[in-house]
Parts: structure tokens; C-alpha cells; sequence
């Protein structure tokens, strides 16, 4: 395969690949995985690569985002998301505490133990209906901090439409984080 990757070992236990919102080839291996194992591995997905970077290549670039650009983003998000958790934490039926917004290459939020919650500031480009999806399946992990199936009924439960807005996220996502300065 004439396709360059980046290997990254660590003290994981799996193998995974991705690709990246710039368009390259990202390889995760446990440190003991040996090279040949790691070229079988990629070399086993190859139609799958091809296929993802092919996509990535067709994707719209569009220009990053000054620094301005996105700490107005930063701005708009701490205005806006904290009244959707708002709005939806009594529809999940939880609570939660802190709200923090960043700018994240590989996240659109997460939400700790605790119930903390962490948003990206790159939902503000996305169509309201996607940052409300966002919202909830974070709010969901105060109940299952997972994504067992009932993690996923209760979603479906709070927005019966989520699945087209994950969709969205799956396919128009890259093209937000694109945007991120270096």
C-alpha cells in the first residue's frame, strides 16, 4: 500500500486508524504491536482508507478561523448553550454543574462524572437543531456515562430525530474542525 501513515504507540490496547480532519492517516498502536502487525492491520482496511480519504479530498475547504473569529465563537456558545442545557435538563431529568466551552479538534462535547459539561465552540457553526443534539447526548450521560443502548433510548426518548443530526455531525463535522487554526 502506497498510502503514508503517522503511527502513534502508546500503552493502549487496541489498534485503531483514522482520518484526520486535514485529510491524512492516523495509525493508534499498543507499543508492544510489532510494525509488521501494524502494516497487516492497515493493509486489512485498505478499501476502507481509500474510500475515507478519497471523501476527505472532496471535502469543501473552507478558510480557518482568525483568532478573533473564534474567540467570538467562544463568546457566542458561553451565551447560548448554557440556556439549551437549561432547556433540556428537566426533559432528560438531570442535573448538572459547570458548563466550559473550547476549541477542540477531536470532540463536540463531553460531560465528567461529576456533571461537568464541555462543549466546542465550533457547534456555533453548525445548524441549531445539531447543537440541541449535542446538548442532549451530553445531559444523557448524566444518567448512562456510556453508549450502551440505553444510553442511545434515551436520547431517542428526549429527541426522536437525533440520528439525522448524528448523521449531520458524521458528515459535516470534519469540515468545522477543519477550520481550527494550527
Amino acid at each position: 500500500m502506497d498510502i503514508p501513515y503517522t503511527l502513534i504507540r502508546s500503552s493502549r490496547r487496541t489498534i485503531s486508524i483514522e482520518i484526520t480532519p486535514e485529510g491524512s492517516l492516523l495509525v493508534r498502536a499498543p507499543r508492544r504491536l510489532s510494525d509488521r502487525a501494524v502494516l497487516e492491520f492497515v493493509l486489512s482496511r485498505e478499501h476502507w482508507i481509500r474510500e475515507k480519504l478519497a471523501k476527505a479530498e472532496n471535502r469543501p475547504r473552507l478558510p480557518k478561523l482568525t483568532k478573533e473569529e473564534l474567540e467570538a465563537l467562544k463568546h457566542r456558545a458561553k451565551e447560548y448553550l448554557p440556556g439549551r442545557v437549561a432547556l433540556y435538563a428537566p426533559r432528560v431529568g438531570v442535573s448538572y454543574g459547570r458548563i466550559t466551552i473550547r476549541a477542540q479538534k477531536g470532540r463536540w462535547g463531553s460531560c465528567s462524572r461529576e456533571g461537568n459539561l464541555n462543549f466546542n465552540c465550533l457547534l456555533m457553526l453548525a445548524p441549531s437543531e445539531i447543537r440541541d443534539y449535542v446538548v442532549v447526548h451530553e445531559l444523557c450521560h448524566r444518567k448512562h456515562m456510556n453508549h450502551a443502548a440505553p444510553f442511545w433510548a434515551e436520547v431517542e426518548r428526549v429527541m426522536p430525530g437525533f440520528r439525522l443530526h448524528r448523521q449531520w455531525l458524521k458528515d459535516n463535522g470534519a469540515i468545522l474542525i477543519s477550520r481550527l487554526p494550527e
